[in-house]
């Protein structure tokens, strides 16, 4: 009997499959809403049945480019590309076609994203691992699921949305994460990190109960491994020993600054072939008659084994590699992320594979992989070194921004007050945040996605007598709210929050919105909750936070450019607690604004008062503790009392109904109308088409008086 070539026997044969064409779902628009002040629930029922009407129609054009020229900002040659209308394309190329296509993707995407003025990097690392697991897996059957939105952007290219990238992030466009709603492609939307493992453990499971085939593979990052649920899924995993693939995105990032002073995981020749080795069919065949055999000789020899053979290639992998394998997931690597022919092969093995439980292959990328061509600038000098070019343009013009003044404020309080420190919680940190980090390195701490830890760990500080300003965006700080609960609120442990990113976020769209933290941080007994109007009082707020020291306090603020760019910042002085302010008097109508909204509170007042209505507009400053005076004040001078927030309902506007029905002010004259973000999620776009959307324009605030006024005919045509 003939015997095979020991390659084949060892790694397996690393030919094409047989694939089932998928179909696709396109996006639709989102609807405006249209003349109601502001809009209903109701209205957004019908935007969303109207999007959904049209997204059949979507889906029949997605798939074909335009004829116009410029719609790619820069015109490359793809052949390959132009003939990839789904994954079932990349099916039957070669190894050769397979590099030029992930050439070709590369090409185009750094074109569209570096004139749109998007990150670069991590979109173009991924673009080799995208090109093989299409290659070999059969998605739509086959469930990819991917954590980080910036990595997807290959992978929308090959499902079907190539001609839509132009819109990435854009008004009706493509978002930038997965969305069920998007495409038949992205299985799971991905929110902000860590939820794939766990979402791609509950589909194995259910594909198990419901006797199905469909292979499951997730795509997670360095970046993830930072956030517990990773390994809570992992360890789950593991004990359920379901049928999945994990991919762990290796970019070699890391918390620490100096990461390139480390050791780094080398990709070399041996590592390939024990890469492929430990992949391949026969070998993980020996490793199961192995283990029943010993299972057979005793129960102490077989754990003896396990452990032998979990030492053995622990000593040939990677540092840290012995993790995942006493987490119950068969570890596989490192894998170059940019040799095809090395993807494919361990890939296929894997994808061949029955009954092989959770798989974890560590696949190294290099995030500047490709960029080197773009290393000039559009004057041909170079952008320098360890930046992009979407770097350099983005860097022409930077407007001051609220975190820039929040930084500054703490700096000042930091250099007086040796016990404040800052704690982050979340993503990347942003370049403000570098400031802080570099005048005060012993006092800034980088917790990364981990933010149920940045909490519990700021109240550790607290205890110790220090002073931390717990910074985490308000999207992010949703995960922590039992500890927010329970390790500060119910011990009263002043630690300080720092909201970020709330309300709108543009072109992050609803996954990183900041809509809920005014109703969940308001609702706890012992929170002090403020928001500033300007950067003047944040400052305030920043030197008001510092001082209090028996109970949690949290403010946040927006993303964004602040109100006066051209005012250079005054020292800090502290508010009393729960003290509004009036920043215009009228008589016919009273505004009061939270946070930002003051400003188009402000801007709605001038609107008015070019139509004879002198309106009233007050600064609430706090949500909790309410200013009561001011509250009494407004409802006995005016007939209508207006509250506006850039939040959800049951935020500020419900703390103010709750305190003047129980003080019974709404048994007289006065008439209440709240304005708040529509109970919908409100795609990405950039943020004034966003406040239009949601009615939270100057134009819709002055709109909504007018409707309270009987003057109905003025207020639509101050909408036009």
């Amino acid at each position: 009997m003939a015997t095979a070539s020991p390659r084949f026997s060892a790694f397996g044969a690393c030919g094409n499959r047989s694939e089932r064409r998928p179909g696709f779902s396109g996006s639709g628009k989102v609807e405006p809403w249209s003349f109601q002040f502001p809009p209903s629930a109701e209205a957004w029922k019908v935007a969303s049945a109207s999007r959904a009407a049209r997204s059949k129609k979507a889906s029949s054009q997605i798939n074909s480019l335009p004829d116009s020229d410029d719609f790619f900002y820069e015109k490359v040659p793809t052949p390959m590309l132009d003939v990839i209308e789904s994954p079932i394309n990349v099916k039957n190329l070669s190894t050769k076609e397979l590099r030029q296509l992930a050439d070709e993707i590369r090409l185009e995407l750094s074109s569209i994203l570096r004139k749109a003025q998007k990150p670069l990097k991590s979109s173009l690392a991924v673009v080799e691992l995208t090109v093989a697991i299409h290659h070999v897996f059969h998605a739509p059957a086959d469930k990819i699921l991917w954590d980080v939105g910036e990595q997807t952007y290959a992978h929308k290219m090959l499902t079907g949305r190539r001609s839509l990238m132009n819109t990435l992030r854009q008004k009706d466009g493509l978002s930038g994460f997965t969305s069920r709603s998007e495409s038949e492609y992205d299985p799971f939307g991905a929110g902000h990190g860590c939820s794939s493992i766990s979402a791609g453990l509950g589909m194995a499971v259910a594909r198990d109960m419901k006797r199905k085939r469909e292979r499951i593979l997730t795509v997670i990052s360095n970046g993830t491994t930072m956030a517990g649920q990773v390994y809570e899924a992992m360890s789950n995993a593991g004990y359920l020993d379901s049928d999945m693939i994990v991919i762990l995105n290796d970019s070699r990032h890391s918390l620490h600054p100096n990461i390139e002073e480390g050791p780094k995981t080398s990709i070399n020749a041996l590592s390939s072939t024990l890469s492929k080795l430990q992949s391949s069919k026969s070998f993980r065949k020996f490793r199961e008659v192995a283990k029943g055999v010993t299972k057979k000789i005793g129960r102490g020899m077989h754990e003896w084994a396990a452990k032998v053979d979990e030492f053995a290639r622990g000593m040939v992998g990677p540092p840290g590699s012995t993790l995942f394998e006493e987490l119950g997931l068969y570890y596989i690597g490192p894998v170059d992320g940019h040799k095809i022919e090395d993807l494919v092969c361990v890939l296929q093995e894997v994808a061949s594979l029955n009954s092989m439980g959770p798989v974890l292959i560590h696949v190294v990328t290099e995030e500047n992989q490709g960029i080197e061509h773009s290393q000039r600038s559009d004057t041909g000098e170079d952008v320098g070194e360890g930046s992009s070019s979407y770097d350099s343009i983005a860097s022409d013009y930077q407007p001051r921004t609220y975190s820039d003044c929040f930084v500054e404020a703490l700096i000042r309080k930091a250099d007086s007050d040796k016990d404040v420190v800052m704690v982050h919680g979340g993503a990347e940190v942003e370049p403000s945040f570098q400031l802080f980090r570099e005048k005060f390195p012993d006092r800034f701490f980088d917790i990364g996605m981990a933010e149920q830890h940045a909490v519990t760990f700021s109240a550790g500080l607290s205890c110790g007598g220090l002073k931390p300003f717990c910074v985490i965006p308000s999207a992010f700080l949703q995960r922590a709210f039992d500890q927010v609960v329970h390790d500060v609120d119910r011990q009263r442990i002043p630690v300080r929050f720092v909201i970020t990113s709330a309300g709108l976020v543009g072109s992050n769209g609803p996954v990183q919105c900041g809509a809920f933290d005014i109703t969940f941080m308001s609702c706890l007994p012992n929170m002090i909750v403020m928001a500033p109007s300007d950067e003047d009082e944040l400052v305030n707020m920043v030197e008001t936070a510092a001082m209090v020291d028996d109970r949690p306090i949290c403010f946040r603020y927006p993303r964004g450019a602040i109100v006066r760019t051209d005012k250079s910042l005054s020292d800090g002085i502290p508010i009393e607690i729960g003290r509004g302010r009036i920043l215009a008097e009228g008589k016919d109508v009273a505004l009061l604004g939270y946070g930002s909204m003051v400003q188009n509170c402000i801007k709605a007042q001038s609107l008015l008062s070019k139509l004879g209505i002198e309106v009233t507009v007050a600064d609430a400053r706090f949500c909790k503790p309410l200013d009561i005076g001011l509250l009494r004040e407004l409802c006995e001078n005016h007939g209508f009392l207006v509250t506006v927030e850039e939040g959800s309902i049951g935020g500020f506007g419900s703390h103010v109904a709750q305190f003047i029905a129980l003080d019974g002010r709404l048994d007289g004259r006065i008439k209440w109308r709240p304005i708040v973000l529509p109970d919908a999620y409100i795609e990405h776009a950039s943020p004034n088409e966003q406040l239009s959307l949601a009615g939270l324009t100057g134009h819709h605030i002055a709109a909504t008086v007018l409707s309270l006024l009987g003057r109905t005919r003025e207020a639509l045509l101050l909408m036009c």
